[in-house]
């Protein structure tokens, strides 16, 4: 009987022994299962995020070469060495800009009692912001056929020091009431440099035709100028005659005569 018992605690010791040897390895399969579910579900995510930052790095650098190449495209850089190129239209600005004739009068003896002015030489100046136009400048080749140039300034409203003098030359004389524009139609440049430094200082002939009082004649203006960024700075000068375009200079017995030379000067600011 004794032998028995021990038989069946004998039995019972190992059925007890086996089923925890399997619940043990059932565990550490379950763990060997899980660990390489979550290395995967890892990779799968760690993979989706890459490939999603990836699309969204490649959207936003494209974005950013499109802008960069459009705005490089409309302001094109001047390269490293300064040097600037291309097709530049500059377009005059009137508040910075001043068109003036100069001409030389003479008072003479009568002038005090007719006039109130002492006999003597005087230089007159007359001068009007109301001036518009642009210059079109190949800038890889500044000798090259302009573009579009056109400026136009307003005659009649031309001022000096003494309205009387204004008046006269408004409403007698050239009668810049009657014909109150004057053109300048552009053509060709001569002496400009083959290339152009941003900065430099440049002297040039621009040779165009000039229209005063429907009379149309060649002119030559000196011109000198620089660019700086997207701003063209410069004056352009000529020497001309009142004769030329149907003016009989001033010639008032015993009291002003003016001379028959006159020069045309402006000052002018451009944006391109």
């Amino acid at each position: 009987m004794k032998q028995q018992m021990k038989q069946r605690m004998g039995i019972l010791a190992l059925s007890v022994v086996a089923v925890m040897a399997l619940a043990a390895c059932g565990g550490a399969q379950e763990a060997q299962t899980s660990a390489p579910a979550a290395e995967v579900a890892a990779e799968t995510t760690t993979e989706a995020t890459t490939e999603v930052a990836a699309e969204n790095t490649v959207e936003v650098t494209a974005e950013t070469t499109t802008e960069t190449a459009a705005a490089g495209a409309e302001n094109p850089a001047p390269a490293a060495d300064g040097a600037v190129s291309g097709q530049r239209t500059f377009v005059i600005v009137p508040a910075q800009t001043t068109a003036s004739y100069l001409v030389d009068e003479e008072f003479l003896g009568g002038a005090l009692d007719k006039l109130g002015i002492a006999a003597g030489a005087n230089d007159v100046v007359g001068s009007t912001q109301q001036i518009e136009g642009q210059l079109q400048l190949n800038l890889d080749d500044l000798s090259a056929a302009l573009g579009d140039n056109r400026f136009a300034v307003q005659m009649d409203t031309l001022t000096t020091d003494q309205d009387r003098r204004d008046n006269w030359i408004r409403e007698d004389g050239p009668r810049f009431n009657q014909y109150p524009q004057a053109t300048f139609v552009a053509t060709a440049i001569e002496g400009a440099p083959a290339t152009y430094t941003a900065g430099q200082e440049v002297n040039f002939q621009l040779i165009g035709d000039l229209t005063v009082r429907d009379v149309t004649k060649p002119v030559t203006f000196d011109v000198t100028a620089s660019l700086a960024g997207d701003t063209l700075t410069g004056v352009a000068t000529t020497q001309l005659k009142m004769s030329d375009f149907g003016i009989e200079p001033p010639n008032f017995a015993n009291t002003l005569t003016v001379a028959d030379d006159f020069g045309i000067k402006v000052d002018f600011v451009a944006q391109g």
